[in-house]
Order: structure tokens, then sequence, then C-alpha cells
């Protein structure tokens, strides 16, 4: 009833091709757009800081891992690493007093040269293999990020940001460090958009699809291997930078160990492959859903009078987070994203499908 085709003619390549082909869409991104513009105004502090900014720069940083393995079909589990070389260098480029705007984009750039190198792995081994050969790769920077003094102080040492500031400004406020969280996912979203719709995503596609016959149509795989790892380490970079200036306030090489990108693989892969809404899905749930069964589960013992002991109350939440993930999965084996596009497409002809054939 809301998702009416109804009207709805593409006359053209033009209208074809547009982002959102059916209005309803666009007024749910407008009204998403307005939600998150007016979220300081209307979410406590607390949450706003503690839950939506670090969703936010995750989900810009998933959406960065789900171009390389969901468009691009390159399985990667050294993610962490190329988002650790961003925040390692945006901050040394802050303290030695470039500004910020340019050291964000020097962090960038430093994790597309270390992504580049990523690729070259991928032009000789795919599958498990590329797996194996990236997760070795993200062993390879845990050993330099803890072994070098000069660049992070040390195994069991943390560097300090400096305050995050943008053209001249210095940004202290938790609405602040939101709107630049905000901006950021928003620049990542709508980048990925347009690539779902332009001849680099389609070349991405042909290239994870089938690399060999995607060659012999003119795609040349080496080209576009090396493009979608560069680029995905950009956004891989900036997005580490950001949580370290905007949410950490300090960098850690535990901050990016060889869990963290597991876990931003679990998030694209619950989400699902080359789904963009889907993502922000993924995110939410490993990122977020963990934090809210424990407090359900502390809130219900305490009502009930249960006494629970301490371990189990801490291990409990992750079991059942854990069979959450197991269930949406066996649901739907595409993801949270393909799952919200069959809602869609059944609202797309309710109340009529008992007419359908």
């Amino acid at each position: 009833m809301f998702y009416r085709l109804s009207g709805v003619h593409h006359a053209d390549y033009v209208s074809d091709s547009r982002i959102y082909k059916v209005p309803a869409d666009r007024n749910l991104a407008v009204f998403i757009l307005v939600i998150g513009l007016a979220a300081p105004f209307i979410i406590p502090s607390l949450y706003l800081n503690s839950y939506i900014l670090p969703w936010l720069i995750w989900s810009a940083a998933a959406l960065g891992l789900n171009l390389v393995t969901g468009w691009a079909g390159q399985l990667h589990l050294g993610y962490a690493a190329v988002m650790a070389v961003g925040a390692y260098s945006a901050i040394h480029a802050a303290r030695f007093g470039v500004p910020w705007e340019f050291a964000l984009i020097i962090g960038g750039l430093a994790s597309s040269v270390i992504g580049s190198l990523f690729a070259f792995a991928a032009l000789r081994v795919k599958g498990l293999y590329l797996a194996l050969t990236t997760l070795a790769m993200q062993f390879v920077m845990d050993w330099v990020l803890t072994h070098s003094p000069a660049i992070t102080g040390g195994s069991h040492a943390s560097l300090q940001s400096p305050t995050l500031a943008l053209l001249g400004q210095p940004i202290t406020s938790d609405a602040g460090y939101y709107y630049v969280a905000f901006g950021w996912c928003l620049m990542v979203t709508i980048f990925m958009l347009n690539l779902k719709r332009s001849a680099l995503g389609r070349a991405l596609v042909a290239v994870r699809e089938k690399d060999y016959a995607a060659a012999i149509l003119g795609v040349n795989s080496f080209y576009y291997k090396i493009l979608a790892f560069a680029t995905s380490s950009f956004i891989a970079g900036v997005s580490g930078a950001l949580l370290v200036a905007a949410f950490f306030f300090l960098a850690a090489p535990e901050q990016f160990s060889v869990a963290v990108s597991i876990q931003v693989l679990a998030m694209v892969i619950v989400g699902g492959l080359g789904s963009i809404i889907g993502t922000y899905f993924g995110v939410a749930l490993i990122l977020l859903v963990p934090g809210i069964v424990n407090g359900i589960f502390a809130t219900t013992s305490a009502n009930l009078g249960l006494q629970v002991d301490v371990e189990t109350l801490a291990h409990m939440p992750n079991a059942v987070y854990g069979a959450l993930i197991v269930i949406i999965l066996l649901i739907e084996p595409l993801g949270l994203g393909k799952l919200y596009g069959n809602i869609r497409d059944y609202l797309m002809i309710w109340p009529f499908d008992q007419f359908r054939k």
C-alpha cells in the first residue's frame, strides 16, 4: 500500500537508472535523513554518543568492506589492519600540525597504499586462499603495531588523539562529534548508492561473478580488483581515523586486532553481501544488540527475583545473541537486507497479493 508503482513510468534510460525508482523509497530516505539531522535534539546525549555515533562510523567502515567483498567478491579478513593504518597515519599527521581535513585524507591514502598490497594477493589467489592470505597480512600488521614504539608507543601503550577540528573550529561537543560521523556516513552511503548504477559497479559485479568471463568481455579484472581494494581501504582508513578521533579519543593496537576484522566481516555477512541498507542492519545487530540483550537479562532477572550468578549473567546474553544470528541466517541466508527486501516486495502488491498467479 505504501510501495505503489502506479503512475511510475520509465520512458528513458535516465529515468530507469534513478537511485530511487519508487517514490516511497525516496520518501523513506528523506525521512531518515531528517531524523538523522534532528537526532542530537531528540536523543539523549548518553545514547547518542554510546550507540548512534559508533553505529554510524562502523556502518561507514562496513560499507567499505562490502565494496570489496559484496561487490567485487574478494574475501577480506584483514580489514582492521587498514583501519589501523588510517587511524595512526591521521593521528600522527594531526600531531605534526596538519589540519584534520588533510590528516583524514592522509590516513585514507595511507590505507589505500596498504590495501593495494592486499589486492596483489587477490590477483594470485581467490576464495578461502585469499581469506587466509589477508588473515596472514592482518597478523603481520598486528605484529608491526605491537613492536613499533615509534608508531603506536608499544604493545601496551596508547596514542592520544589531538582534538578534532574541522575548518579551524575545534569540535568538543557531543553534537559536533555526532554530525562529523553522520556526515562521513552519509558521504559513503551516497557513494555506494551511485556505485550500484555506475559502470564501475557493474564491472565489479562482473569480476565477482566470474573474473575469466569478465576478462573475455573486456573487463580488466587486474585493474578493478586493485581499485576495489584501494577504494575500500580509503573508506576504512578515514573511518578508523574518525573512530579514534571522535569516539575512542586514543588509539591502541587491540582496537584493530584480528577479532575486529572478523567482527566487521560478520556485520557485512549478516546484513547481506552487496546490500547497503542491510549493512546498516548488520552493524546494528552485531554492535548494539549484545548490550540490549544484556540489559534485558539483567532487568528481567532482577524483577523476577532470580538468583543468577555473575558468570551466567555475563555469558547468557552472548548465547542468545549468537542464536539470534543463526536464526536470522536460517530464515534468510542472504542476510537482513534481503529480509527487508522481501517485506518491501510483499508490500508492493499488498493487499492484492491474493490475485497473483
